[in-house]
């Protein structure tokens, strides 16, 4: 792991592989990559861990998701009233 942070450019002290992981989960979260892709990227057998353990990577997308439907449905029409 080591070689690959050098790589990188970064300092080696400052990065631990639980650290890289999440930051590669955030990043491809940040681009739209899906739950289900990034659970099978992460190796996981399905996305409900991916979640519980990285949900705070995951804001983005389930925000996203929140304006796609403001926008579909409008932000300002409260349930059809």
């Amino acid at each position: 792991m080591r070689p690959v942070i050098k790589a990188a450019g970064l300092n080696p002290a400052d990065w631990t592989p639980r650290e890289l992981r999440h930051s590669s989960v955030s990043l491809l979260s940040d681009s739209g990559m899906s739950i289900e892709e990034t659970a099978d990227l992460c190796g996981h057998s399905g996305t409900t861990i991916t979640e519980s353990v990285y949900r705070h990577q995951l804001r983005p997308v389930l925000l996203n998701g929140a304006v796609a439907m403001d926008r579909m449905f409008g932000a300002n029409d409260t349930y059809g009233s």
